[in-house]
């Protein structure tokens, strides 16, 4: 079980880093991509800049300045995200191919025992295709996207892929805004 264990994380290296490269070859090197992130930089700094100046006494004028900055900033960042689509595809193409042959090689298999009991909902994936009551035992999947998810990201910032704490404060996700724009961890 533990050779199995450390041959998943082996290959969540290794998928990481192949995403990682294939985002580079498609997005990463292109000038469209470099042209793009230098703006989103300047655009976070700059709109950072105007709202320590003026701090919580915005009056009306400046703040719709700073509404405008956002904007610019938020459709920044979307056509960013749309010069990353291409890759995502290219990967999330690659990954299902990668994952569906590494699923039929550890079907079955407790691959490692988890010191917790999964939420309900967790266990259909954390459990998939084992046999037994047992749902501290781990299959491959579940491992498998755990270490991923954590890997990846590591080596984004090894790698200095990751985009900066500026861009990501400002940035917004598939369900809007983050709560630090918001106001709600200040």
């Amino acid at each position: 079980m533990w050779a199995d264990t450390l041959f998943i994380v082996f290959i969540s290296v290794c998928t990481a880093l192949f995403g990682e490269g294939l985002t580079w070859l498609l997005v990463y090197r292109t000038e469209k991509y470099q042209k793009l992130k230098t703006e989103v930089e300047r655009q976070c700094k700059k709109l950072e800049k105007k709202k320590e100046a003026h701090g919580d006494s915005v009056d009306r004028q400046q703040k719709k300045k700073i509404e405008r900055e956002e904007e610019r900033l938020k459709n920044s960042n979307r056509d960013l995200s749309l010069v990353k689509m291409k890759s995502m595809f290219a990967i999330g193409f690659a990954f299902t191919a990668l994952l569906s042959m590494f699923n039929s090689i550890f079907d079955g298999r407790v691959v490692a025992k988890l010191p917790f009991l999964p939420i309900s909902w967790l266990q259909g994936l954390s459990h998939r295709n084992l046999m037994g009551d047992d749902y501290t035992d781990c299959s491959f999947i579940f491992l498998y996207i755990l270490c991923t998810m954590s890997i990846r990201q590591n080596i984004q910032k090894l790698l200095g892929f990751a985009p900066s704490r500026a861009a990501n404060k400002h940035s917004t996700n598939l369900f809007g805004p983050q709560p630090q724009q918001m106001g709600a961890f200040k």
